[in-house]
């Protein structure tokens, strides 16, 4: 008999895959254009996609942002999206590893390190979780699937969208400092879709963490999905959230760590806006979804796509690494 946290992943995977949880609201991207240069003297042949983000070096500045676990189906997502990621040189996280905390059976379905022994690894924990676990607990999950860090995900609009949803977040900024006080591995910063602003930014980047994606709304919903789950058509917060771009800008101005671009981000052209506006790397997860409940190859399909673009969006700019993308951006 499934557990009620497997149910609930199980629920999520397949309200993601079909139903329409995507935000009405965009991105908000439209309202930028990249610098077109119409005398490029650039080799689209020789143009270089890679780089490096906490001093791991990725084949393109893509990354595949947590998911699922926990579930059956969960280990064949995970380890699909994991060898996709190995053989495309870049880096991916799992699903909240709450259910393997709670269940240490369920650990296997968010092991990958068998397919995917370079790429760079994250494991995952809620906010709302973290107070529940001492430092020693929370570096066990990171422990447990060989992880090179640890996504601690902020998602107060979908817990407050759950019937179960943990509503208590009293001390969550301290315990994220302490956690990195003690950590030996990377911490990084996430939002599930509502998006960080530059206020929240500052105040993560004083408790030491290592870098944050922005993660803005204009992709999936999950205050959508969650009202989807308790069997509601609707509710208030569906479309609640700020968007990718504008959390963006104002956190590419505030914050010196790293940032990944992730919310809504469905192809190269919008990743290679996210680059030029100050993100180390585009991050998506709904994009390789339903590739990743397929195979290897299909998730390998959508992020040779998404690389395509991007080199053309360079070679249009003038850009011959991306570095060289960085601020070739004007708003509209």
């Amino acid at each position: 008999m499934l557990r009620e946290i497997e149910k609930r992943k199980l629920q999520q995977i397949s309200i993601c895959l079909n139903k329409d949880v995507q935000y009405r609201k965009t991105t908000g991207f439209e309202r930028f254009e990249l610098e077109y240069n119409a005398l490029p003297e650039v080799d689209y042949g020789e143009i270089d996609i890679s780089t490096e983000f906490l001093g791991h070096r990725f084949s393109s500045p893509l990354f595949i942002t947590a998911m699922t676990g926990g579930c059956s189906i969960a280990k064949k997502i995970n380890e699909n999206l994991a060898a996709a990621a190995q053989k495309m040189g870049i880096g991916m996280g799992v699903g909240s590893q709450r259910a393997a905390i709670e269940h240490p059976e369920l650990a296997h379905t968010y092991q990958v390190r068998h397919v995917a022994p370079d790429i760079m690894l994250f494991g995952n924990l809620g906010a709302a979780q973290i107070a529940q676990y001492d430092v020693e607990t929370i570096g066990k999950v990171v422990e447990m699937i060989g992880a090179d860090g640890l996504a601690i995900h902020l998602n107060a609009v979908q817990e407050a969208a759950m019937p179960e949803g943990d509503r208590n977040w009293k001390g969550v900024l301290k315990k994220i400092g302490e956690i990195k006080r003690h950590a030996k591995y990377r911490v990084l910063v996430k939002e599930v879709g509502c998006g960080i602003t530059a206020s929240v930014a500052s105040r993560l980047e004083k408790a030491g963490i290592d870098a944050i994606d922005v993660s803005g709304a204009g992709g999936t919903s999950w205050p959508k999905a969650e009202y989807y789950r308790a069997g509601k058509n609707g509710g208030t917060f569906e479309e609640f959230g700020i968007q990718t771009s504008m959390v963006l800008e104002e956190c590419a101005k505030s914050v010196s760590v790293p940032l990944i671009a992730a919310g809504g981000i469905r192809n190269g052209l919008e990743a290679a806006k996210a680059l030029a506006m100050g993100a180390t790397l585009a991050g998506f997860a709904f994009p390789v979804l339903k590739a990743a409940t397929e195979s290897k190859e299909a998730v390998i399909k959508v992020l040779e796509r998404f690389n395509e673009d991007l080199r053309t969006a360079m070679f249009l700019v003038g850009a011959g690494d991306v570095r060289e993308l960085r601020g070739k951006i004007r708003r509209v």
